[in-house]
């Protein structure tokens, strides 16, 4: 009864880091997609429905990680996708920001 879970618990985080990763990357991508298209004034609909479902299940993911600056900004991204139906191209650097700070995350806990 002595022996601690908290090994055997790590371990199998750090296995479904691994296992994630790809797909936590990828939907960095697709915000700094969005950001960039948001820049550029050629942001669609389906683009904009697609990062805001993209930043929502990256809030989930990166906060079981323990990442909960991740989960904030993947929030604040999902909201300003959602939420604007329209996002102003000034929102462009603030969206570019979070993608660029989310992926800097992820590669930290790599």
């Amino acid at each position: 009864m002595g022996n601690s879970p908290e090994p055997a618990i790590a371990d199998a985080m750090n296995q479904l880091w691994v296992r994630f990763l790809p797909q936590m990357q990828a939907r960095v991508s697709t915000l700094e997609a969005a950001a960039a298209a948001l820049a550029s004034g050629a942001l669609t609909d389906e683009l904009r429905e697609q990062a805001s479902a993209e930043a929502h299940k990256l809030a989930g993911v990166l906060g079981t990680f323990g990442l909960h600056e991740g989960t904030e900004l993947a929030r604040e991204a999902e909201n300003a996708y959602e939420n604007e139906t329209h996002p102003t191209p000034g929102m462009a650097d603030r969206l570019t920001g979070i993608a660029t700070r989310l992926r800097d995350l992820i590669a930290a806990r790599e």
